[in-house]
């Protein structure tokens, strides 16, 4: 027969105090936190097959390694910060870039993680600032810029520094990509969109794209350059082109809206087209400006003014140049085709005729086309305004584009500045007596076109043209 010892506690014999007490079906071994329990042995089992062990709250252990972990914080952590290594951190990048310092003088083995709590960092970046230690071998601090990251960090020692032991994406757990990610230009955002606008030659690129085929529709707008005036005409503004992807991305279009496009991760190069410069005070005509493109679309550069029509002179564009004025032989100058080449919609239009009846008072231009109405024609005593534009908020407010130049006349009294079109079109100068008012140039980033200066003096030139892009983030 096994031997038995039967008791219900054991106590200590010098104070009583217990080593070992049974209570009900509690059996708890130890008497107090100053005095410590070893036991010995080349094997220790703790707890049953199916049982918990479980640390008291409040309790640390030490000997078990860690096996990279890291007690995740409940505060969520809205501005800058400093870590604590074996802790882990929910960063909120919603109202802006965050930055988390790393711990200083850190021990081989200290561990940080972070995750992109709202989904923003593809937004306003978390930057991992190294405080003096390597990251990755490095001696750089490290952005993190990936939607929906997590990322856990290992100090390792000083020439590597801090190592990235795990990453990933909440994407990647849930197998979707909600948004589409890209780069390039200036970016801003409006409502639940962001834009991406170049006033200059760059490239979007698509760095990641949705797993939900609408959310990788993008909206557009490509604005060419306009020309520049001439001695009588206006010049056209640059062709206007618009797409928008409802309702992906909703906001007032213009009129000439058509759908958006469907994008791939791809680098997509981006041309603006420059205004056409002022020529020389002695020409009659001007020049055409410069196409735009973008997303494999291309809008085409306005129409500057025509120039005498006593030889063939056509100046067509995304918006034609307007007409001269009638010259000796009995002809006068036709305002120039506006949408060339063909688009659908209309990228812009035709450019107004200059004045038909012979001799003083009736030395007047056309005004260029505009995307929105064609470029007015010159009555006897006076010049034709330029067309107007159009407007459209796709970058987050109401702005008109792609004006027509203003004519330019040459009556016995002046009759105001010729007026250009809504949307950066130049105003028409004219000539009365020794008063001269020369034509004003388009307005920048519009494709506005530049008015006319009579008789043979600087006219304005064109207005640079623009492209936006824009596409649903959150």
């Amino acid at each position: 027969m096994t031997s038995k010892i039967k008791v219900d506690n054991i106590n200590k014999v010098s104070d009583d105090s217990n080593i070992i007490k049974k209570c009900g079906t509690t059996t708890t071994i130890g008497s107090g936190a100053s005095n410590p329990i070893v036991v010995d042995g080349s094997a220790v089992t703790i707890g049953r097959c199916g049982g918990t062990v479980a640390l008291a709250s409040g309790a640390t252990q030490s000997g078990f390694g860690r096996e990279g972990s890291v007690n995740w914080q409940t505060t969520i952590k809205t501005g800058d910060f400093t870590a604590v290594s074996g802790e882990g951190y929910f960063v909120n990048t919603t109202s802006g870039e965050i930055d988390v310092t790393l711990p200083s003088s850190p021990s081989v083995g200290d561990i940080v993680a972070v995750s992109d709590y709202a989904k923003t960092f593809n937004t306003n970046n978390c930057i991992m600032l190294r405080n003096s230690s390597n990251i990755e071998g490095a001696a750089s601090n490290l952005t993190l810029n990936t939607q929906g990251l997590a990322m856990t960090f290992v100090y390792a020692d000083a020439t590597k520094g801090w190592k990235v032991v795990t990453a990933g994406r909440e994407a990647d757990a849930t197998n979707t990509v909600p948004f589409l990610s890209a780069t390039g230009g200036t970016i801003t955002t409006s409502g639940n969109d962001k834009i991406h606008t170049f006033t200059g030659p760059g490239t979007f690129t698509v760095t990641e794209t949705s797993t939900t085929a609408d959310n990788n529709k993008v909206a557009y707008m490509i604005v060419a350059g306009g020309g520049s005036g001439g001695g009588y005409a206006g010049a056209g503004a640059g062709g206007f082109r618009e797409g928008r992807c409802n309702p992906v991305t909703p906001y007032t279009a213009s009129p000439l809206v058509t759908t958006g496009i469907t994008v791939t991760t791809t680098a997509f190069p981006i041309v603006v087209g420059a205004g056409a410069s002022s020529p020389p005070c002695s020409a009659p005509g001007g020049d055409n400006g410069s196409d735009s493109s973008a997303l494999g679309l291309t809008s085409t550069g306005g129409g500057g003014a025509v120039g005498n029509p006593s030889g063939p002179d056509t100046k067509t564009g995304g918006s034609g140049g307007g007409g001269y004025w009638q010259n000796g032989g009995g002809t006068r100058g036709s305002g120039s085709a506006g949408n060339t080449p063909s688009v659908s919609p209309s990228q812009g239009n035709p450019g107004g005729n200059g004045n038909d009846v012979e001799g003083a008072p009736n030395y007047g231009g056309g005004g260029g086309g505009g995307a929105g109405a064609t470029g007015g024609n010159a009555a006897p005593g006076g010049a034709g305004p330029g067309g107007n534009g159009v407007s459209t908020s796709i970058t987050g407010s109401s702005v008109a584009r792609a004006g027509g130049g203003g004519g330019g006349g040459y009556p016995p009294l002046p009759d105001g500045n010729p007026s250009g079109g809504s949307g950066g079109g130049g105003g028409g100068g004219y000539t009365c007596g020794g008063s001269h008012r020369l034509g004003g140039s388009g307005t920048a980033n519009t494709g506005g076109g530049g008015g006319a200066s009579p008789p043979a003096r600087t006219s304005g030139a064109g207005g640079s043209g623009i492209v936006v892009i824009r596409y649903k983030v959150q």
